[in-house]
């Protein structure tokens, strides 16, 4: 049972027209016509091998090698519907090196002159389809792509060409399928293929191969609808699509690739006003227009059955039989024709090899003739296009892209939608008119095909184990790093001066920040610095004020101004903490730090020397005890600040304190602080005073006891434990925080352990200073000893 494809008969009429034009041409062929006969491509090898038989013999009867045409001589064959038959038929033609310009898709197989010498195909290589495929899946995010290819060496070659551009590129092959070359009609794998087929994830096919091949498919899709895929195939689909009525193909909405060809002048209108009239020799087509229009026009071949309008033509086909949208291989016989035309102008005008057969107006060519001038063949047809046999015209390819509409009732259309160049830069290669696209119906925008759903910015792709690169899982990207890209493979790290938003798609710029005085933190703490700094300077006005009372000439009244002044130096010296830090304010900070302290707590210590010496020498007299007090007092300041000089000496040497940008001790900020160079040295000089501060402690306690109105050593006692445990306390805060924190921890240090150092040991004096006066006095001194003594 055969079924007819009308369709195909557009190859004949533009056949037709182009024989018609060649012979009404006086610079082609002048004074010559174009003769030719038709056959019949039945798709059987059987009836292939007898047409191909008849044509060679000239006779109705099969004689292999002999023929008994004498006047007609038909010196070339213009076939190919498959490629299959341009190979069977090419065997027997090249027996006789009669030339075979095949005007199928292209097929590399038949591309190999060793095997076919003789024939010669019209369609350009399709060795850039892959690239045209991959690109316009990129440009729709189609990532995951199910294959049909035919099961021959045509649809291995492309397999092989697409899967390794699809790799390149990042894409995946959801499952491929070997379509058979014979199809069987209701065959029991039909179910387990369309089942597989709508189930499949993957909402975008890749359809190719030869046309036998693909009706299988045609065939499937009309009895198992599958409105939910998108198909992107090659050309000649409208030899694929039977004339069918059904409501909607399963092939509605997706994209054929076409080589890309110009408007031949004059053949649309030739399709609108020919009829079987005008051919009344062929008898296909009188029965294509009856079946049609179930009439006849006057003259046509079968006479007159059921006379048409006038007006019935082409234009007024049913849908589903488009006579009016060009075929790739009508406008390739059209090409064909004229290539021959061409070498026989050029043949005849150089007189090469021509035989006469006896009238010498009408010389004879012999087929073999043809081959050296077709493989030179050079021009331009009339729709503008290079025509070729050169090895360089498969080096470039450029590709027009259709949309596939095939709605009810049977209305076919193929509409342009975008082109591909492979001459065109990387990023121009593509163009698509997206407002132009007709989906399939189960979709209501661009579909999506992809494994796993796009990673969007923030994220980026986790591989699952044992699945295809396009199968992941999203994660978010870490602190510190961001991605700004859709399914990004890894996560960029920002730079040191910036910081993540909270989205991790954008980088930001950090600010720059420090312990400044206009912060409430520096605030603070700069008045509490001032504060102290003036209590200690009045403090230090009623000791000079009141310098000739008992209480303040007691324990050596020249070491209570040192201590006064190294502490408020103390107080002074924090504020060189506070401030954007500077080369100079980050040496001179701790450089102070250092020796004023030092100063202070050695003070301290010789204070609290004096009370032991002053209460334990007391058998020389008197003018050599003071002596000795002053010079032990005097040495125990310079001897110990000379010490930590020498370490902060070092320490400048060695290793300097310099200016140093903490990235990530505070989110979004960049904080300048003071890098301390030697931590060792650091701790050389707080681990000096330390040990200075517990040599005091240790001493004053030892003293605490001795009797006397004016002692101080509880207070100096009490003072030096306030000291020892504000910097005990300082050293785990301290490396417990970061940036301006840490400052401020150090900061509140000082002046804590300073104050503390003032309140012990001046507050009770200025108590008795101003507000108790009457016990600052020798005469009530030497009451409280006499009623002691009592």
């Amino acid at each position: 049972l055969f079924r007819w494809l009308w369709k195909n008969y557009q190859y004949v009429l533009a056949f037709h027209f182009a024989i018609q034009e060649v012979n009404k041409d006086t610079h082609l062929l002048p004074n010559l016509s174009l003769g030719f006969q038709f056959y019949n491509a039945i798709p059987s090898d059987q009836f292939t091998l007898w047409n191909t038989l008849y044509w060679l013999s000239g006779k109705n009867e099969m004689i292999p090698n002999y023929t008994c045409q004498t006047q007609e001589k038909l010196v070339a064959v213009i076939a190919g519907t498959t490629s299959a038959f341009s190979a069977e038929i090419g065997t027997l033609l090249e027996l006789y090196g009669t030339p075979q310009l095949s005007y199928g898709p292209f097929d590399p197989m038949l591309n190999d002159k060793d095997q076919f010498p003789s024939l010669y195909q019209m369609a350009t290589s399709d060795g850039f389809l892959a690239h045209g495929m991959i690109s316009l899946l990129l440009h729709f995010g189609w990532t995951w792509i199910a294959l049909f290819v035919s099961d021959d060496m045509k649809g291995e070659w492309f397999l092989r060409d697409i899967k390794a551009e699809m790799v390149k590129k990042g894409l995946c092959v959801a499952f491929e399928v070997k379509l058979p070359a014979t199809k069987r009609m209701f065959a029991s794998t039909d179910i387990t293929f369309m089942t597989r087929l709508s189930v499949s994830s993957a909402n975008v096919h890749i359809l190719y191969g030869d046309v036998r091949s693909l009706i299988h498919v045609d065939i499937v899709g009309q009895f198992f609808l599958t409105t939910g895929k998108v198909w992107v195939m090659a050309a000649k689909w409208d030899i694929v699509v039977y004339e069918t009525y059904h409501m909607l193909h399963s092939l509605h909405g997706g994209f054929s690739f076409s080589p890309h060809r110009g408007e031949i002048p004059g053949l649309k209108h030739f399709l609108k006003t020919v009829n079987p009239s005008k051919y009344p020799e062929d008898f296909y087509f009188s029965k294509l227009w009856l079946h049609i229009f179930n009439c006849l026009p006057d003259g046509s071949f079968c006479g007159k059955i059921g006379l048409c309008p006038p007006n019935a033509s082409f234009e007024f086909f049913p849908g589903n039989i488009d006579m009016m949208t060009i075929s790739d291989s009508s406008y390739f016989i059209y090409n064909a024709v004229y290539a021959l035309a061409h070498v026989l102008h050029k043949m005849l005008l150089e007189k090469v090899d021509i035989l006469s057969s006896g009238d010498s107006s009408q010389p004879m060519l012999l087929p073999w003739q043809l081959h050296p001038p077709l493989r030179k063949i050079q021009f331009t047809n009339n729709a503008g296009d290079d025509i070729s046999f050169h090895e360089t015209r498969d080096h470039m390819a450029h590709y027009d892209i259709q949309n596939i509409g095939n709605f009810p009732v049977g209305l076919q259309l193929l509409i342009k939608i975008g082109e591909f160049s492979s001459k065109s830069p990387h990023d121009q290669a593509l163009v698509i008119s997206k407002e132009m696209i007709e989906w399939p119906i189960a979709f209501k925008e661009t579909p999506q095909s992809v494994c796993s759903q796009s990673c969007g910015p923030g994220f980026m792709k986790i591989p699952q184990e044992g699945k295809p690169v396009c199968c992941y899982s999203c994660t978010f990207c870490p602190e510190r790093y961001i991605s700004n890209q859709t399914d990004a493979d890894q996560c960029i790290q920002c730079a040191e001066h910036e910081y993540p938003n909270s989205e991790r798609n954008r980088c930001l710029s950090k600010l720059v920040t420090f312990l400044a005085f206009e912060d409430s933190l520096g605030m603070a703490l700069t008045c509490m610095a001032l504060c102290c700094s003036v209590i200690t300077a009045a403090v230090l006005g009623v000791f000079v004020k009141h310098r000739h009372t008992p209480i303040v000439k007691a324990n050596n009244r020249s070491l209570s101004y040192i201590l006064l002044i190294s502490l408020l130096l103390c107080f002074l010296c924090s504020l060189l903490f506070i401030g954007r830090p500077q080369t100079a304010t980050c040496i001179l900070q701790q450089i102070m730090f250092g020796l004023v302290f030092t100063v202070a707590v050695s003070t301290v210590l010789a204070k609290t020397i004096t009370v032991i010496l002053a209460f334990k020498v007391t058998k020389p007299g008197r003018t050599t005890r003071q002596l000795l007090i002053s010079s032990v007092s005097n040495s125990v300041i310079p001897i110990c600040s000379l010490i930590q000089l020498i370490f902060c000496g070092i320490w400048l040497g060695t290793s300097p304190p310099f200016i140093d940008r903490d990235a990530h001790a505070e989110h979004g900020h960049i904080i300048i602080v003071c890098n301390k160079g030697s931590v060792t040295a650091f701790y050389c000089v707080l681990g000096y005073l330390g040990f200075l501060a517990l040599a005091s402690f240790t001493v004053a306690f030892l003293a605490r006891n001795l009797p006397d109105t004016f002692n101080e050593a509880k207070f100096l006692t009490f003072s030096m434990v306030v000291f020892c445990s504000v910097w005990v306390t300082f050293l785990p805060v301290y490396h417990s925080t970061k940036g301006k924190i840490m400052v401020a921890v150090e900061v509140f240090s000082i002046l804590a352990s300073s104050a503390g150092l003032l309140g012990c040991i001046f507050a009770p004096k200025c108590y008795i200073i101003l507000i108790r006066p009457e016990r600052n006095s020798l005469k009530d001194f030497n009451n409280r000893k006499c009623s002691k003594g009592s």
